[in-house]
Formats: C-alpha cells, sequence, structure tokens
C-alpha cells in the first residue's frame, strides 16, 4: 500500500466548495486542496501558514542553488557567505550547520514537507544569535532534579 493511500483527498469539485465549504475549508488547513473546475484550470485552495512555508522554502532553495553554483572553497565557507550569521559559529559548528541544512532541504524536497527545512534553518540561525549574544560562553550550573524541587516552589 502507498503512503498516498493513507492520505485525505486533496481534489474537491467546485460544487463542493459552494455546497459544503466548512468542510472543504477545514481540509485546506490541514493540506492544499485542488478544486476542479468545468470551466476553467483547476485551483489550489491551502492556508496562509502552508503558502508561507512553501514561499520560505524556494527562497532557501533559491540561496542553496546560489551556495551549489559557487565554486570556491568548501561548502561551509560558501554557506557563510549566503547566510551570514553563520560566522558566528565556530569552523566545525559551520561544517555540522552546513550538512544539516543542506539535509533538511534534500528531505523537504522530498516529502514536500517545507517545515523540516525550515525549522533546521530557524534552529540553527536562533543558536547562532544566541552565541553572537554571548550566551554560548556563560557557565552554566545545573541542578539536579531533587535539588530543584527545594529551590523553586510550585506556583
Amino acid at each position: 500500500m502507498t503512503i498516498a493511500a493513507d492520505l485525505p483527498a486533496r481534489t474537491r469539485r467546485s460544487s463542493d466548495l459552494s455546497k459544503h465549504s466548512a468542510e472543504v475549508f477545514a481540509e485546506a488547513e490541514d493540506h492544499p486542496v485542488t478544486v476542479t473546475r468545468r470551466d476553467g484550470e483547476a485551483l489550489v485552495l491551502m492556508s496562509q501558514r502552508e503558502a508561507e512555508g512553501r514561499a520560505r522554502l524556494l527562497d532557501f532553495a533559491s540561496q542553496l542553488i546560489t551556495v551549489a553554483l559557487d565554486g570556491e572553497g568548501p561548502l561551509p565557507e560558501r554557506m557563510a557567505r549566503a547566510f551570514p550569521w553563520m560566522l558566528a559559529l565556530s569552523p566545525a559548528d559551520r561544517e555540522t550547520c552546513a550538512q544539516n541544512l543542506v539535509d533538511a532541504a534534500r528531505a523537504s524536497f522530498s516529502t514536500d514537507q517545507p517545515h523540516l527545512a525550515i525549522a533546521e534553518l530557524t534552529s540553527w540561525k536562533e543558536t547562532a544569535a544566541a552565541i553572537a549574544a554571548g550566551l554560548g560562553s556563560a557557565d552554566l550550573e545545573w541542578l539536579d532534579e531533587d535539588d530543584t524541587a527545594e529551590l523553586v516552589e510550585r506556583p
């Protein structure tokens, strides 16, 4: 059995949109719905979140293509030119970040799930921002669970 067989119907007739609009709109919140029409080209109904995710993924893809076509230097160096925030990371972290971003982009495109690449990109960018703000060099004191119960009262 294929994965597509497990997914809900993604195509509706235009008459479904007029007769059962709440149902079609609810479906479109979960995934894009193709609305077929007799008198014109099919339309796709999707949530704003879905549309923005796809737009962000395409923007990220265009940046990755630029990096791939730039033949000067290793991947982490080329990625840092496209994403200057990577310069806040250590050289080892830049290498890991570059590979993680490429892997997440490949996964996003192969599964049609924009959030995979966007989440990875956001995570690394936020990490770089935290390091740049000096949060990466702070000495942390980890508390045992037993100690925490004595120090902090339940609100």
